[in-house]
């Protein structure tokens, strides 16, 4: 085989051509040298390629070339998903403000403290009740009096009706023995219903849980007047949630259903899956987002107000072909990586032109260019040409 001695003009040659000329036009010296690198670049094409020819007709020509070690990774396929990463935080779908059933009135005791469990119906505050006590007392006292009379009027009736069977008295008298009675027993009900309206207006005084979970807030202390508001806050613990806010570019890849990946840092980066099941119809005008939120299971290491790390999968290919993003390099061609390829029993490396497609964490997805079972050399990828001999690192 003949061998052909190419001479490679260096920039370094360019330049002192350059300067020889003692032009001073400064556009006709880039033109010059950009010329010369490009015939550099074409030349060196060319010398890659013969030596990739030679090398193909003849591996033992380049056995001689400085051999390098690399560590490589055999493709296979995968499921690849593809998250958004946001932050959201955790919220109580159950939030409860405490209000009186009344006007409200001055506290007379405080039942819990913030941060305390609570139940439904837990007593949290007592108010002050002397005029309801009052109340109930007289309307006990009317209920009493109003039962008296009744039971008179009621005996006496029963006695008119007697003697009128024995044929004593007068029908009228029976009448007006039962009109007295019917009047009485109205008085009566009348009275038990006052009473009833006393003893429930002398309950407002109680101030209970309206649902179970925590006291979040408890802003009132002994003789100020509770009205409601913020002052007393119960949070449901055992019914969460985790809101975020995500860009509206991503409006038509998210869906109820989408799959939502929940971190928590706070608790030592906890993972709970959980799906979305709201999405918000309107976009913020302030930050061009939408909300999301998705249901939290009971677990006592989660609790409302918790910072969470959010991931929200918009894009999953099963059966993917996947490498470390760091493997990819770029040429004039586009994107290409290096391979490991055996050829004689001996391993080169060689360029290999891909299609990518997604990006998520430090994976690539490959959609053309490589197929299963080929080897994509990981580490020492570096500075490797066309048909280097390589030593594949067994320890990898």
């Amino acid at each position: 085989m003949k061998k052909a001695l190419i001479i490679l003009p260096t920039v370094a040659l360019a330049l002192g051509l350059l300067s020889s000329c003692g032009g001073n036009d400064l556009k006709k010296k880039k033109a010059d040298l950009e010329k010369l690198q490009e015939e550099q670049s074409s030349l060196s094409d060319k010398i890659t390629k013969l030596q990739d020819e030679i090398a193909k007709l003849d591996p033992s020509t380049v056995v001689s070339a400085k051999t390098k070690l690399v560590s490589v990774e055999t493709i296979g396929t995968e499921t690849f998903n593809h998250y958004i990463d946001l932050q959201g935080k955790i919220d109580a779908l159950n939030t409860a403000n405490v209000a009186p059933r009344g006007q409200g009135g001055v506290v007379t005791a405080v039942m819990v403290k913030q941060g305390d469990p609570v139940k439904q119906g837990q007593l949290l505050l007592k108010l002050e009740s002397s005029t309801q006590n009052q109340n109930v007392i007289a309307m006990q006292q009317q209920v009493n009096g109003a039962k008296a009379q009744l039971d008179q009027a009621q005996s006496v009736y029963k006695r008119q009706q007697n003697l009128w069977s024995q044929n004593i008295g007068t029908e009228l008298q029976v009448l007006n023995a039962k009109t007295s009675v019917e009047a009485m027993q109205s008085q009566y009900n009348a009275a038990l219903a006052n009473l009833k309206i006393a003893q429930e207006q002398l309950g407002f005084a109680n101030i209970h849980a309206p649902i179970s979970g925590v006291a979040n807030i408890v802003n009132v202390k002994i003789g100020e007047v509770f009205t409601g508001g913020n002052q007393v806050q119960i949070v449901s613990n055992s019914d969460l949630k985790v809101t975020v806010n995500v860009p509206e570019n991503y409006l038509e890849q998210i869906k109820v259903g989408s799959d939502l990946k929940v971190t928590l840092p706070e608790a030592g980066n906890k993972v709970i899956n959980t799906k979305v099941n709201v999405t918000g119809k309107l976009i913020d005008p302030v930050n061009r987002s939408f909300y999301v939120e998705g249901k939290i299971p009971v677990d006592q290491s989660v609790r409302p107000n918790q910072i969470a790390k959010v991931s929200i999968r918009d894009y999953t290919a099963p059966d993917a072909i996947t490498i470390p993003v760091n493997t990819i390099q770029n040429d004039e061609k586009g994107k290409y990586i290096m391979v490991a390829s055996n050829e004689k029993g001996k391993w080169f490396a060689r360029k290999r032109q891909i299609t990518i497609g997604e990006l998520y964490s430090d994976r690539l997805e490959v959609k053309s260019g490589l197929k299963i079972g080929d080897i994509v050399i990981v580490n020492g990828f570096q500075n490797l040409y066309e048909g280097q001999p390589i030593i594949i690192d067994s320890g990898k």
